[in-house]
């Protein structure tokens, strides 16, 4: 059917419902059909949808760029970003690299927050653009570390990150609609949606995307097209999917990087272990992404009914493992750990700054001591038994040992693991 005839079959059913009154309305809403879809922000879906709004705001997502000059209510943000920057001096002797060989920013001089509950950037104004200042706040830590202080001022923000921190982002005219990941970037620009009248003979629910009434796989590139590492098949110096909106096949917006989601030696050696922007790459490895098992079926977007957890998940720690895996009793392998540490063993702290433990591994894999044993060392291969606190000094031959003999039914003592002495036998 021609767009000018399906266009007038919509307004005449919506003026037969008494939908449509005045002129102006029917040129409202001729004009909101006829036109390209375009971005309204979240605000505008709260006027129908307020308790998806409410849920919406208590996720990371919504505070992924904060608007230094508009900051939000301290009782509901985690981390109030104005006492971040107010530390900003006061903690400079914090810092790992000398002050005087890096820029600062001062404070009338940061436009917008990126970040709250890891760590903390800054994005500030440069001739014109937007930059990421070359230092950030480590909220775990509570330490100052430089950011890329040898380029910083050479990555445009919009080009490296505000495709993923912002929503509605215009390239050409250097802007965006909504500072963070609001209800459009999963659901597609709602122009037509919040101007067309529900009516039983047009569906309006067929001008958004809604991804729970899409297949797991297609769901899942909704959220690789920002937690995946790669180029943009667009514009190759941009690291975000251009033009990729929900529902779309993600391959042709973005190239993953080659050593994304892989765990090899030659990866670590290249220093290629922040694994930010890589659980989409690493889950694609995973027998998760084999079975069915999507983004969506452990972490929520809409926190309706569930108290909200670090990681956005629907359960808490293992508890999330064990909702599924109820036949893994603690037998063999599994009886190392009584309490259950799913997580512990098969989503490993492997980032280069295991302490804050932002970024777990998603291939759902053991990473073994004997693979480090055969690169030459933790440094070159990481495991999953030395990422713990516990056993970060301990000799990866005595972790080799302990887990193969957790294997057998017939696990021998002592646990050399632990430098325990041999028990007394009777």
């Amino acid at each position: 059917m021609k767009k000018s005839r399906w266009i007038h079959l919509a307004i005449t059913a919506f003026a037969a419902a008494g939908l449509v009154g005045c002129g102006s309305e029917k040129a409202q809403i001729e004009k909101a059909v006829a036109g390209p879809k375009t971005y309204v922000g979240s605000e505008q879906c709260k006027v129908c949808h307020l308790e998806h709004y409410d849920s919406w705001k208590m996720t990371l997502h919504s505070r992924t760029l904060q608007d230094v000059t508009q900051n939000q209510d301290a009782l509901i943000t985690p981390i109030d970003p104005e006492l971040i920057r107010a530390a900003l001096k006061k903690n400079g002797q914090n810092l790992k690299v000398p002050a005087e060989k890096i820029y600062i920013p001062r404070m009338d001089e940061i436009k917008y927050t990126q970040g709250v509950q890891w760590r903390q950037r800054y994005v500030v104004e440069k001739n014109g653009k937007l930059y990421i200042a070359p230092i950030e706040y480590n909220a775990w830590s509570h330490e100052w570390t430089s950011y890329r202080e040898a380029d910083w001022d050479k990555r445009p923000w919009i080009e490296k990150c505000g495709g993923c921190h912002a929503t509605g982002v215009d390239l050409e005219k250097g802007s965006f609609v909504e500072g963070g990941v609001g209800c459009e970037a999963c659901h597609g620009p709602a122009s037509r949606h919040v101007v067309l009248p529900k009516a039983a003979v047009f569906d309006k629910r067929q001008t958004i995307v809604n991804p729970s009434k899409l297949s797991a796989g297609i769901r899942a590139q909704i959220c690789g097209a920002c937690h995946g590492n790669g180029k943009s098949t667009k514009i190759e110096w941009v690291d975000w999917p251009v033009g990729f909106l929900p529902g779309r096949a993600l391959g042709g917006y973005y190239t993953p990087d080659p050593l994304a989601g892989k765990d090899t030696p030659e990866v670590y050696s290249q220093k290629f272990v922040d694994r930010h922007h890589q659980q989409y790459d690493d889950w694609q490895q995973s027998i998760h992404a084999q079975k069915g098992v999507s983004c969506t079926s452990c972490h929520y977007v809409h926190q309706l009914g569930l108290p909200p957890t670090q990681f956005q998940t629907v359960g808490a720690g293992s508890g999330q493992c064990l909702a599924c895996h109820t036949g893994n009793t603690n037998k063999y392998a599994h009886s190392i750990h009584s309490f259950s540490n799913c997580i512990g063993c098969h989503m490993p702290r492997i980032h280069m700054s295991p302490e804050t433990g932002d970024v777990l591994r998603h291939t759902f894999k053991l990473m073994s001591p004997e693979e480090s044993l055969k690169a030459g060392g933790t440094d070159k291969m990481p495991n999953a038994c030395s990422s713990c606190h516990h056993h970060k000094d301990t000799p990866l031959e005595d972790l080799v040992g302990f887990l193969e003999a957790a294997k057998k039914k017939d696990m021998p003592l002592p646990f050399s693991v632990h430098r325990h002495p041999e028990p007394a036998r009777h």
